[in-house]
């Protein structure tokens, strides 16, 4: 371990300067705000411990508060429950492995294959840890892309969100989009630090995508549990999919992403059009 918790250090830091001061019950003192959030005493002051303990914290010096003093900075940084989680991480309250090593290739059983083909009319995508596309439907290939054409190593949801510009023609709110999958990438790499396969994709977006680069340094993080994105699809044109994650009960490192449109709207008579297609995979572009 090294000497000081550096991933740590950065967190505290930047979200300290994005909490709203003054939606943060503190008292007024009548001191001119020069920068943004709070200062290191306010964040003390409203998690009840001494200035000098979370000076040193987010020095990211090796202390380990109790999940009780973890839960109170978080509370005062205004945290959300993905945060909160993060922070417990990078503390190292969390679940995360010290030790770097490689994950087993993740495996999606029969079963699971059976359901995607029982859910012919949504489309669905499987993702495993760090975003990994581990299966889709017919559907889920006809919205976004058939995911099996890329080499095996390369069968990612953030890395295809940043590299490929088939992705960004495809979502009109690309930039929230892709900020989410880098959010969520970050959520993770805290969550298991450890994960080579997660280290060196995270080296090649930062690489690659400046837009990645950035948002990375911002160091927030998110968890999709649900959403909505809007498309423009070359086939059928404009459309939004709400989307649902199902976490597998014994499998948490595997998230069934399920997309679904409003009844009697534009978008479902898109998805409509783009199904029937997608049943012979050939042919001229459907009139939209």
């Amino acid at each position: 371990m090294s000497e000081k918790n550096t991933e740590l250090a950065d967190f505290l830091r930047r979200a300290r300067g994005q909490v709203d001061a003054s939606r943060a019950g503190l008292p007024a003192d009548g001191r001119v705000r020069r920068v943004p959030g709070l200062r290191r005493e306010e964040v003390a002051f409203l998690a009840g411990v001494s200035t000098d303990y979370y000076a040193r914290l987010e020095q990211g010096r090796r202390i380990v508060p109790s999940p009780s003093v973890v839960d109170a900075i978080g509370r005062a940084l205004a945290l959300d429950e993905a945060g909160r989680a993060h922070l417990a991480d990078l503390i190292g309250l969390g679940t995360a492995t010290p030790s770097p090593r490689t994950r087993p290739v993740q495996r999606v059983r029969p079963g699971l294959y059976q359901l995607l083909d029982a859910l012919a009319d949504v489309p669905v995508l499987v993702l495993g840890r760090r975003a990994d596309v581990l299966a889709q439907n017919r559907l889920g290939r006809a919205l976004f892309t058939d995911f099996e054409r890329f080499p095996a190593p390369q069968r990612n949801y953030a890395r295809w969100m940043f590299l490929d510009e088939d992705a960004r023609s495809l979502f009109v709110d690309w930039e929230e989009q892709a900020r989410v999958a880098a959010e969520n990438l970050r959520l993770e790499a805290g969550n298991d630090p450890a994960d080579r396969a997660t280290a060196e994709l995270v080296a090649e977006l930062r690489e690659s995508s400046a837009e990645f680069d950035r948002w990375w340094d911002e160091h927030r993080v998110n968890q999709r549990t649900h959403g909505s994105k809007r498309l423009r699809h070359p086939l059928v044109g404009d459309l939004t999919v709400e989307y649902e994650t199902l976490m597998l009960p014994g499998d948490p490192h595997t998230t069934l992403y399920v997309y679904s449109t409003e009844a009697s709207s534009p978008s479902q008579r898109a998805l409509s059009l783009l199904a029937s297609w997608s049943l012979t995979g050939e042919g001229a572009a459907p009139s939209v």
